[in-house]
């Protein structure tokens, strides 16, 4: 049998292949008549181009035909479906997550983060936030020819955060005639709806090509209230366990007893005969969940031009220029108002105080203006530059200069938070005027003050007054990269074995940015949380070398061997040089066998928010180890003497924020007082060394089968990182680490105010610091077979895997590392195995596809792990160093079944069905979700929650 060629296999995978394909990898050399007729290719990771795309890295491609076969829309949802890739760190999901990246759609390669994954388009970077995230929802599909995952550390050659690896989005480049697609999708509950058009046109001549392209997209929102698995904050099996305290009904702290007194449903609350005792019953709590987006709703608008004009013979210039809008909502509950939070209170001097002369403390959730935020985001990106060919030392020479530039403005717009001055004002003083209640401060009259009887609850405050109250507020982002780079490659010399080849260049660029948060936000004046101002800049100037040699060919055991060295110097305006190399290997032992391996040595810059951004507030959800029922101090002596030692009250319960009750499971509650997190301008690069060895194996016996197996090792150190509030508590007390002991302080005495317990946690710093280590292995393995073609079509069965064998952090020197394969860690499943498997057919117009999406089961914490009760509790005697918690609830794997069928008619048609989860499978709850506190119900993120049909429509003219 004739062996297929490599070329062979990249034209018939582009054409046919509609699955995960690993990119150039499943074939023999080219033979040497068919590569002089052949123009070269620069493979993702490399800058030398050659005919031969064989690599020593793993790049994995998906192509057109692939990336339909989905039935995505959107780049991140489709890179999600890869096995190696991981949650990202912001997710539509994560209501209660604040910033201006909010909204935004990123990627997460093998679960180091979406800032240690580096996005290119055309292998030129994309425009990165303060934070240094990268927003895929500006890119569109239609202007995708495909999408290459090199799942290797590549700063070598293309400088910081490709640590994770990177994404290369490679646009068309030639497009002659009009294309233009409709595309209608919708969840099983009927929310979620998404609809997207898209038209392309191009025209190409003999010296110029350009494609214009136009798209939108519109995603409504997805509510908690529409399905039980979200419409509670602990799941459908603990609908009440997650009401809230603080309800739409008053609240206050009477005056004479110091216990907290609830107004009786259908009174006006202004005596005190209108109350009774609370005691945290559901009749005076409320569920916020009803009241929340579960996953934002999303609005995109893209249009792109791009031009190819051959200037001469040897010469192209070229140019990319493209605008993206993306219009995101979120909605959370009415705020919880209360005293301690906010300072206001009901004056003795208001007619509606049931307590007369005395200022009352009071709770209260103002559901009639739920907190909506609604953020545009508008990039602009231009992409110009020139490349050519020219003869060196008797070989052929490729060079490219270019310049790239991104400004991207956002802009956020938040209301249902309240103005503290005009809300003291309305609870403030009244006075009669012409037999009507009235604010007795006439300058608050003036600007429209309106007494609110705001125990009374819903109804009691006329649109007046919640226009008075409610604060419209913007917050401002800006960030702007400009990157020049000139890059040359040829071939030196030739040896036996093929040509040395160079690849030298240069860059320098420069990144700036700034936040602009609402002024009286900042300031403090609203219920929203503060943050200060962020503004910084720095610039890099870098050049790098690669040189691949060919050392063997066409030798019994040694059908090719070759090297690669690669080495970029980098200097920073902010912290300085870093110098960071990359060597591997390709050996091919025999024609079908291709053995590869790299070591790298990486990095990853301080992000502009990481050096200056300004301090800003968060309400953390956590549980603290030393509470005597359900933190590790209930079954851990040595924590409990650390405890005690510190000077924690013995019998110490949290309480609950919202109800000042002790908390009632290992679940925690979210701190009554706000935490505070900020940058450091002292921050050092992350720095990372990774190892892979594989190999691919085309039996020439079986033409169209291809196995590979390639092993990954990861290890990062001086991790730049935010401690949280639970890992903080656990490293000093669990873990014994004195180092976070001093970032935290606790309440010496109860604060009916603020609802701090004694001991309570009731400071807690979270400010970035280059801390620990992250180590994480694993294997990704492949098996692509394309069957002959037979009489009833043609069949293609795909899949790949990634088996995670370690994924371990060190929060610092001396702290006990956490493995945490297998587990569900926060929003992150660490899957130790997940899988994609997938049937395609084509025959003649039609064509179908089954697709299998696996993942294994995880560990997770218990619902309640108390001694004798064990909620959801599998192993109520498990443990480990980290947790310090008896008890482990293990969820079962999850398999997602997608399907669908597709019809090209005669005029040039295509149409297509499809449905995603289509038995509407649903996944395990994980109450690990909900503790990381970012308003998430206890479901997995990376989990379909419905069955989800569409159909689209798409028309070449």
């Amino acid at each position: 049998m004739k062996q297929k060629t490599l070329l062979a296999t990249a034209i018939a995978a582009a054409l046919v292949l509609q699955t995960w394909s690993v990119a150039a990898q499943d074939a023999a050399p080219a033979q040497a008549d068919q590569a002089k007729s052949l123009e070269t290719v620069t493979v993702t990771g490399s800058r030398i181009r050659s005919v031969d795309v064989e690599t020593s890295q793993p790049v994995f491609t998906m192509d057109k035909a692939a990336i339909k076969a989905t039935g995505l829309t959107n780049v991140n949802d489709i890179l999600a479906r890869m096995p190696s890739m991981g949650t990202p760190d912001i997710t539509p999901q994560d209501t209660l997550s604040s910033g201006a990246d909010v909204g935004g759609r990123y990627v997460n390669i093998r679960n180091l983060g979406s800032n240690r994954t580096l996005v290119l388009v055309n292998g030129r970077r994309w425009s990165t936030s303060l934070s240094g995230l990268t927003d895929l929802s500006t890119i569109p599909v239609s202007m995708i020819e495909r999408i290459d995952v090199l799942k290797d550390g590549a700063s070598s050659i293309y400088g910081s955060d490709a640590i994770g690896g990177v994404v290369n989005i490679i646009t068309k480049e030639k497009f002659d005639g009009a294309e233009a697609n409709v595309y209608y999708g919708q969840n099983g509950k009927g929310d979620g709806e998404t609809t997207n058009y898209d038209f392309t046109w191009g025209h190409s001549t003999e010296k110029n090509s350009i494609i214009v392209g136009a798209a939108y997209q519109n995603t409504d929102p997805m509510w908690n209230s529409e399905r039980p698995e979200t419409d509670y904050a602990y799941g459908p099996r603990h609908p009440l366990d997650g009401y809230s305290g603080t309800g739409p009904y008053g609240r206050i702290i009477d005056p004479t007893t110091g216990k907290q007194i609830a107004i009786n449903q259908g009174t006006s609350g202004t005596s005190p005969a209108d109350y009774h005792a609370y005691t945290g019953a559901v009749s005076d709590s409320y569920n916020t969940q009803n009241d929340m987006t579960f996953r934002a709703g999303t609005k995109l608008k893209n249009i792109f031009v791009q031009d190819r004009y051959k200037l001469t013979d040897n010469i192209t210039l070229h140019g990319l220029a493209s605008y993206s809008s993306r219009d995101t909502s979120s909605q959370l509950a009415g705020y919880p108002l209360s005293t301690g939070g906010t300072g206001v209170v009901i004056s003795g001097e208001n007619a509606y105080n049931p307590f007369p002369g005395q200022d009352l403390s009071f709770y209260r959730r103002t559901v009639e203006l739920p907190r909506i935020t609604d953020a545009q985001s508008n990039l602009a990106h231009i992409d110009l530059g020139a490349e050519g060919y020219f003869q060196f030392l008797n070989h052929d020479w490729s060079w490219d200069a270019g310049w790239t530039y991104s400004a991207n403005k956002i802009r956020q717009v938040g209301s249902g938070n309240l103005n503290l001055e005009n809300l003291q004002n309305v609870l403030g003083p009244t006075t009669m005027i012409n037999g009507q209640v009235a604010c007795a401060s006439a300058a608050a009259r003036a600007a429209g003050c309106v007494p609110w009887n705001i125990l009374a609850g819903p109804g009691s405050a006329n649109q007046q007054i919640l226009n008075y109250v409610n604060y419209i507020e913007t917050n401002r982002q800006a960030s702007y990269t400009s990157d020049w780079t000139a890059n040359v490659s040829g071939g030196l010399f030739d040896l036996p074995a093929g040509t040395v080849n160079l690849a030298v260049g240069v860059e320098h660029r420069g990144e700036k940015g700034d936040y602009r948060p609402d002024a009286l936000v900042s300031a403090g004046g609203t219920t929203d949380l503060a943050a200060a101002p962020t503004t910084g800049a720095y610039n890099t100037n870098e050049a790098y070398a690669e040189l691949d040699v060919p050392l063997l060919r066409d030798l019994p055991g040694a059908q090719e061997l070759g090297i690669n060295v690669a080495s970029r110097y980098s200097h920073y305006s902010n912290f300085g040089s870093t110098t960071n190399n990359k060597y591997s290997f390709r050996w091919r032992p025999f024609a079908d066998l291709l053995v590869r391996g790299t070591y790298a040595n990486g990095f990853r810059a301080p992000t502009l928010s990481d050096l200056y951004g300004g301090a800003s507030q968060s309400f953390e959800t956590f549980l603290d180890p030393c509470d005597s029922n359900y933190g590790a101090a209930a079954t851990n002596s040595q924590v409990k003497a650390r405890c005690t030692a510190a000077g924690v009250p013995a019998n110490y319960t949290q309480v609950q924020s919202t109800t000042g009750k002790p908390i009632t499971s290992a679940n925690g509650s979210q701190t009554p007082v706000a935490f505070i997190s900020g940058s450091n301008p002292n921050l050092q690069p992350e720095t990372s060394i990774t190892r892979t060895l594989g190999f691919v194996y085309s039996p020439h016996q079986v033409e169209g089968l291809d196995f590979t197996v390639d092993y990954y090792n990861i290890y990062v150190k001086n991790i730049i990182s935010s401690v949280d509030a639970q890992s903080i508590l656990n490293y000093c007390y669990v873990q014994n680490d004195p180092s976070f002991c001093s970032r935290f302080t606790r309440a010496a005495a109860a604060d009916p105010v603020t609802g701090l317990a004694a001991g309570s946690v009731s400071q807690l710093n979270e400010s970035l610091a280059n801390l620990g280590t992250l180590k994480t292995e694993g294997y990704d393995v492949g098996i692509h077979y394309r069957l002959p073609e037979t009489s009833f079509g043609r069949f293609r069965i795909a899949s790949d895997s990634t088996y995670l064998t370690k994924y371990q952090t060190t929060a610092g020197p001396g702290a006990i590392p956490e493995d945490t394969v297998g587990f569900m860690s926060g929003e992150d499943g660490m899957y130790r195995l997940r899988s994609n498997l997938q049937v395609d057919w084509d025959f003649r117009e039609f064509g179908a596809s089954w697709t299998v999406r696996y993942y294994s089961g995880l560990k997770d914490t218990c619902y309640d792990n108390t001694p004798g009760a064990y909620v959801e509790c599998s192993s109520p005697n498990y443990t480990n160093p980290w947790w310090g918690v008896y008890g482990m609830s293990q969820k079962g794997s999850v398999a997602f079944n997608d399907a669908q069928f597709r019809y090209t008619a005669p005029w040039k048609g295509t149409f297509t069905v499809g449905v995603n989860n289509i038995f509407n499978k649903k996944g395990p709850y994980y109450y690990s979700v909900t503790t990381t506190g970012t308003g998430s119900s206890p479901y997995n993120p990376a989990f379909d929650i419905d069955r989800y049909w569409y159909v689209s429509y798409n028309q070449k003219f």
